[in-house]
């Protein structure tokens, strides 16, 4: 599913640009001065007034009563499924989901749940099909208590969920008695991108997480919000999971800094992105999906070149990437800059332009694949 090029390769030049990931990001001296300032206590026994003030700060930025803090996204998306399945029970997913793909089998691992993987383009699913996928309640069928979302869909190529659809799930997800959890990795590059607010496109969602550690800049972190009750339970599976933190303010402080400098700034991310896309649709045989988001996901195939071969060709010049589901992605962050976008692509068509004749390199470009 996730193919890097090793980084302990002997001779290889160091990393100047980094399009893995998102998380890749390192926090800036500011950041660190946040950090190195903050007010700290107990996080366990809930004596962190930083850790408290981040806790309401999210609640309140998502419209839900409570917050959490975790160590991970991960982490968030195990909690949540704990408190709201139990064993035995079946989540409603996109089968390239988060909690489907990239988790290690953790909601079987710990909750005894399976996942049904629903279809559908771009890492989301129709609310059509989540409906056909429901069953009537039967002593045969395994009992289906809840349904996830991932806001960006990260395989789907950081694809947007509509604020329609959102609404669509919930609706016929509480006509049949399933409670809901959203993913929310990359949440706010959505809220970015579309100007709806957090609070409206997580509303009607019982349970919705943030993360820190990627976008925002962060180095770890992320906030799992929901009803009080739901998060007293989660408190009690974030203790089993052994996320309970002592002096968590120092981390908590750079989630503050986050909010308070780098939601904007997610656009440039995304204006990066579109930049590369754009780049790599005139490079004859490339096929790329159109961004919504800070990731490009994109086929050298056509060119001649696998896209094993490019991530690694890429690496022996200094840029790393990453294959997913047989693509190239290329996430844009605040360490990646248009100067770096631009001498990506010059390496991609030098790469490219030495591999594949040039009689090839001269037929028209293909159209770009629908976001």
């Amino acid at each position: 599913m996730v193919y890097a090029p090793a980084l302990d390769e002997p001779g290889l030049p160091p990393i100047r640009i980094n399009l893995l990931s998102d998380t890749q990001t390192r926090p800036s001296a500011a950041m660190r001065q946040a950090m190195a300032m903050a007010e700290v206590g107990d996080e366990q026994m809930g004596d962190d007034p930083t850790v408290s003030a981040l806790c309401e700060r999210v609640a309140a930025l998502l419209g839900k009563e409570a917050a959490v803090f975790m160590p991970s996204g991960t982490m968030c998306n195990v909690a949540a499924t704990l408190v709201h399945c139990r064993h035995g029970d079946e989540i409603l997913a996109h089968d390239t989901a988060h909690i489907v793909t990239l988790e290690g089998g953790a909601h079987a691992a710990f909750g005894g749940v399976q996942v049904k993987p629903l279809p559908g383009a771009h890492g989301q699913f129709a609310p059509e099909q989540l409906r056909e996928a429901l069953r009537p309640a039967s002593r045969n069928q395994p009992r289906q208590t809840l349904v996830s979302v991932e806001q960006t869909a990260n395989l789907g190529g950081g694809a947007i969920w509509k604020k329609a659809a959102l609404d669509a799930v919930v609706e016929i997800a509480r006509g049949h008695g399933l409670a809901t959890h959203m993913d929310g990795a990359r949440l706010l590059n959505a809220c970015v991108a579309t100007g709806i607010s957090a609070r409206a496109m997580a509303a009607g969602w019982d349970s919705v997480w943030l993360d820190f550690s990627k976008g925002l800049g962060a180095p770890l972190g992320a906030v799992l919000a929901g009803s009080r009750g739901f998060i007293d339970d989660a408190w009690r599976w974030k203790q089993r999971l052994g996320g309970a933190l002592r002096q968590a303010g120092i981390c908590a402080a750079a989630c503050h800094y986050a909010l308070d400098h780098n939601v904007a700034r997610l656009a440039e991310d995304h204006g990066n992105a579109r930049a590369l896309a754009a780049g790599l649709a005139q490079i004859p045989g490339v096929e790329v999906q159109s961004p919504d988001t800070n990731m490009v996901f994109f086929d050298p195939g056509g060119a001649g070149l696998s896209s094993d071969a490019l991530v690694v060709a890429l690496r022996r010049r200094g840029v790393l990437a990453c294959v997913m589901g047989g693509r190239i992605r290329a996430c844009t962050h605040l360490d990646v800059s248009a100067a770096m976008i631009s001498e990506t692509l010059a390496a991609i068509g030098e790469i490219l332009k030495a591999t594949v004749p040039a009689a090839r390199l001269s037929s028209p470009a293909p159209r770009r694949s629908a976001s």
